[in-house]
This record gives structure tokens, C-alpha cells and sequence, in this order.
């Protein structure tokens, strides 16, 4: 019988190897899995996690940056100067666009210090960062979503991915037969398209999250401007979102009006987990937990015995996935049911594209959690994947839970920082 280590030595050159082959959404997805069967062998070195979150060369994005069609990520972006379709899309929704003046002061506004700004105490336009106003003021705008109306069901998403090191997580989504709503910042899909084609492939809803003209993590209503991101998902997963959610919640009536007019639906929250948070301030992975907590213990107790509710949770960081898996049976077992937001109110068509359709409440809870993995393949490329995970209506198991190295925070910031060397090249 071989030894551990002689299986370790095969594995390990094995997962280098196809490291260097990223090409396709498959493959991409099977480097966590690699990684996972190396935890077997606790006595021996993992190879170095920085591989599942080592950039690597995707030709569509590569070929549309070097051509000026995407500012540079992590940057608070404007429409740029060539980008003759945004400035024709731009200019076909002036008219919708109410005269209400961004809030806030340049530059702290940009990180959402409201300091020295004065809003009006009747909150004419809206702000949910003032008051968590849900319901536009502008007449011919929709309400938000922060809630869901179904009796016992938690509108289940996470917000800031693709995360590179997600893997894991999206297996252990996968194996409990699990769907959520993946609301991707362009930064990260530009950064990590393999891993936004995953979630596309895997089932999952994806929608946008943060200002569709915006790549950093800006509150909204600071911005003059809204299209980038979803030009990004576009680009890689050949399909283009029509929901949204605004960082920080900080929306107000005139980025509603934008994005109304840009066909996008707003996704609120009516509980904060604070993961993002975690270890930041004065808020700490007690705090997170109990977060948790506050929400399953409200469940049980019936808060949500006449209509659903929404929890702002993240693929931010190994923190916070791990998070959602701790959580995930606790959860399961004091909803009825754990539903992407499109299918919580019944959207079949969550894209622009029509090939791609969401199953309604009654299909998902019934068993039939996809309907379609595939939509239109992405700008450019051959690499994607129509699915590599969920037939429909076939059933999870329950509580396999995978393991999440400290490490991967590590690999996570390696990652970030070899962006950051990037840009300054």
C-alpha cells in the first residue's frame, strides 16, 4: 500500500500543473476540490494556497482591458471617453434622471462620511442611509426589495464575489443542493472571470452589486454615474444581470431612477450580519455570530411567520463564506425555505438574455432548483462551462461542510496586492 506522502507527492505536482491551464470554468472549479482531498493528510504540507488565488491571463478580459474598454479596477470609475455605447446609453436616460444633487462632500463622501452635510429631516429623496426608506418618493420607481413575501423563507445571497479562494464554499453549496443570489462586483468578475462563470454554471442568480458604473466599494448617491459592471459580467458570462444591490444600501430616488432606467430591480436588506465587519471597529466574530443568531432565534419565534425576510451576508473573504457555512444548517432548520431572491418573487427571467430562466417559488421548494445553467457564451470565449454542478431537481446532502484554511485569508491578500502591483505597472 502506497504511503500518504507518496500520494501527496502526486497530487501536489498534479495541482500545480493545472494551475498553470486556467482556461475553463471546470477546471477552475476543481482546484478547491484538490485542495480538500490534501486535507486527508494532515501530517504533510498543503501545497501553497496562493494557487487558487494566483491571477492568471483570461484572453476576452485581457484583450478588452488592453483595448481602453474598462477603467482600471478598484478605482471609482466614469464613463470613459471611447466607450461610445455607455455615452449612447447614458444619454438615452438623461431624461429620467431626477434633478436631486449627489449627497455628501468629496472625498469623505466616497467612503460614506456624511459629516458636515445637511439632509432634510423629511427625507425627500428617499435615502435609505438616513433612514432606511424603502419606498421611492419619485413617483413611477418601484419599491425595494427588503424582504420577501413568502411566509418562513429567507431571500439567500451573498455580496463582493467572485472571491477567488470560493471554491469550497460553492461545493459545499452544491452538494446541499443550494442556490443563492451572487451579487459581483466588476473589479472581481474582471479580476477572477472564471470564478464568476462558476456561479452561473453552478445555478446560482447573479446580479450586481455596486453601482453599475462603479469597480470600488463607493457608497452610490456620491456618483454622478451609473453600466461597467455589468458590461464586466457581460463580457465573461455572457449574460447581464437585472438586479442590483447598492453598497452600503446608500440609494437614493435619483440612483433608483438610473438604475430603474437601466432595468435593474434594488435589493435591500432588512438585517446586517456585519461579516463584512468582522474584526474591524468594534465589531468581532462574537458580534457576527450573534448576528446569526438573532436571526434564527427570530425565526423560530414566528417574525416570519406572515412574510420572509432578507440578510445581508458576503463571499467577501474565507471569514465570511465559513460563516455562511456554520450558519447554513441552523438556518435551514428554522426557515421553511432558503431561496435566491428572483425565484422568492418569482422572476423566471433574471438576464436580459432569454435562454437562461430561474424555476418559480412553487418549482424550487418542490425540488427543481435549476431549470437552465447556461445562457449565452461569454464575449470572445470558448472556455465556459454549461454547468458543473445542479440538474435539476436533484437533491443535496446535508451539512457536508468543508474545511476553510486560515491560510486563504492569506491568499486572498496576496491576491490583493499583487492587483494593486498590477495597476502600478
Amino acid at each position: 500500500m502506497r504511503s500518504p506522502s507518496f500520494l501527496t507527492s502526486l497530487l501536489v505536482p498534479a495541482l500545480l500543473v493545472a494551475a498553470q491551464s486556467r482556461t475553463t470554468e471546470q477546471g477552475e472549479a476543481q482546484i478547491s476540490s484538490a485542495y480538500l482531498r490534501l486535507c486527508h493528510f494532515p501530517a504533510h504540507p498543503l501545497p501553497d494556497p496562493s494557487v487558487e488565488c494566483s491571477l492568471y491571463y483570461y484572453a476576452p478580459v485581457g484583450q478588452a482591458v488592453s483595448a481602453g474598454k474598462f477603467p482600471p479596477v478598484w478605482t471609482p470609475a466614469t464613463i470613459i471617453p471611447n466607450d461610445t455605447i455607455a455615452l449612447a446609453k447614458y444619454q438615452s436616460i438623461q431624461s429620467q434622471i431626477p434633478n436631486i444633487s449627489p449627497n455628501g462632500q468629496q472625498p469623505g463622501s466616497l467612503q460614506g462620511n456624511w459629516s458636515n452635510f445637511t439632509y432634510p429631516p423629511t427625507d425627500p429623496n428617499c435615502w435609505w442611509t438616513y433612514h432606511q426608506c424603502t419606498t421611492p418618493k419619485l413617483a413611477g420607481l418601484p419599491p425595494d426589495l427588503a424582504a420577501v413575501p413568502e411566509p418562513g423563507t429567507l431571500g439567500y445571497g451573498f455580496d463582493d464575489g467572485p472571491n477567488c479562494s470560493h471554491n469550497a464554499f460553492y461545493d459545499f453549496l452544491q452538494q446541499n443542493n443550494q442556490k443563492a443570489s451572487m451579487f459581483f462586483i466588476g473589479s472581481n468578475v474582471l479580476d477572477w472571470p472564471l470564478e464568476a462563470q462558476r456561479a452561473l454554471a453552478d445555478g446560482h442568480e447573479i446580479g450586481v452589486r455596486k453601482c453599475p458604473l462603479l469597480f470600488s466599494s463607493c457608497p452610490l448617491t456620491s456618483f454622478q454615474t451609473l453600466g461597467l459592471t455589468m458590461q464586466a459580467i457581460k463580457l465573461v458570462t455572457g449574460i447581464t444581470p437585472t438586479s442590483w444591490r447598492p453598497p452600503f444600501g446608500d440609494v437614493d430616488d435619483r440612483v433608483r431612477a438610473i438604475a430603474h432606467a437601466l432595468g435593474l430591480r434594488t435589493i435591500i436588506w432588512q438585517y446586517d450580519s456585519n461579516d463584512w465587519r468582522a474584526n474591524t471597529g468594534n465589531i468581532t466574530v462574537a458580534d457576527v455570530d450573534a448576528n446569526y443568531q438573532a436571526l434564527i432565534q427570530r425565526a423560530q419565534n414566528g417574525t416570519f411567520s406572515n412574510a420572509g425576510t432578507i440578510m445581508l451576508t458576503h463571499e467577501l473573504n474565507n471569514f465570511t463564506m465559513s460563516e455562511g457555512v456554520k450558519f447554513y444548517n441552523q438556518l435551514k432548520a428554522a426557515f421553511k425555505h432558503l431561496v435566491p431572491m428572483g425565484v422568492a418573487v418569482n422572476i423566471s427571467q433574471p438576464y436580459v438574455e432569454t435562454n437562461y430562466s430561474l424555476p418559480n417559488f412553487a418549482q424550487y421548494i418542490a425540488g427543481t432548483t435549476t431549470l437552465s445553467a447556461s445562457a449565452a457564451s461569454p464575449t470572445g470565449s470558448s472556455g465556459h462551462s454549461s454547468g458543473s454542478s445542479g440538474s435539476s431537481g436533484s437533491q443535496g446532502t446535508s451539512g457536508a461542510v468543508p474545511s476553510f484554511s486560515a491560510l486563504g485569508g492569506l491568499a486572498v491578500s496576496a491576491a490583493f496586492v499583487g492587483s494593486i502591483l498590477r495597476l502600478l505597472m
